[in-house]
């Protein structure tokens, strides 16, 4: 098994992070707060360490879990020390009152974090379609990915799968503009139609 770094410690930062530990990977946990990293590092259990803000996260996987207002600002700060490094993005850029996405025309939030990692760094959509009170259920969900590199895709296919997840590919990472719309249609969902988060998406193949 290997260390995953998780910058964030909001709810999905949480249901992801239990996933990992009972997963036997070793989970470490990163906030702008060493307090709040802390408490959730307890909360996992299993090894779960903290790291030091800013510096070069322990694990070769970083997950961004922070909101996508702040994303941009959290690449900036690492800079450098995310050289070598595989960045998962699970944000959903939605407007406060769940009018649109907030990020550029044509573009996603995915994009946009990639435009300011280090070069050779890759990014990869995931997470972004499942609630995190479901992720901590358990149980195998499908979760969607988009990336631009394959070698990438398939290093977070595997790591999905090590998770217990069913990985399913969309594409490049132009394709996470889809990806966070269907975010949004989740959570309109949620909201209206079926009236609460306690809901999933599945694809039934064959």
């Amino acid at each position: 098994m290997s260390t995953i770094s998780i910058i964030g410690s909001g709810g999905m930062a949480a249901a992801i992070g239990g996933r990992i530990a009972a997963a036997g990977h070793t989970v470490e946990v990163v906030n702008r707060d060493p307090a709040k990293a802390r408490a959730l590092a307890k909360k996992l259990a299993a090894g779960a360490t903290t790291g030091t803000y800013g510096a070069a996260p322990a694990g070769d996987i970083v997950i961004l879990a922070v909101p996508y207002t702040s994303a941009a600002a959290v690449v900036a700060e690492y800079g450098d020390a995310l050289k070598g490094k595989m960045i998962i993005d699970i944000t959903n850029p939605v407007a406060p009152d769940l009018s649109g996405l907030v990020t550029p025309a044509g573009s996603s939030a995915a994009q946009e974090i990639a435009k300011g990692v280090p070069a050779g760094v890759h990014v990869v959509k995931a997470f972004n379609t499942i609630f995190g009170q479901v992720l901590a259920k358990g149980g195998r969900l499908d979760a969607f990915i988009a990336a631009d590199d394959a070698e990438a895709k398939a290093r977070v296919s595997t790591f999905l799968e090590s998770l217990g997840l069913r990985p399913l590919d969309v594409g490049s990472l132009w394709m996470a503009q889809t990806l966070e719309a269907l975010g949004l249609m989740m959570i309109g969902l949620a909201k209206n139609g079926a009236g609460t988060f306690d809901i999933a998406l599945h694809v039934d193949i064959g």
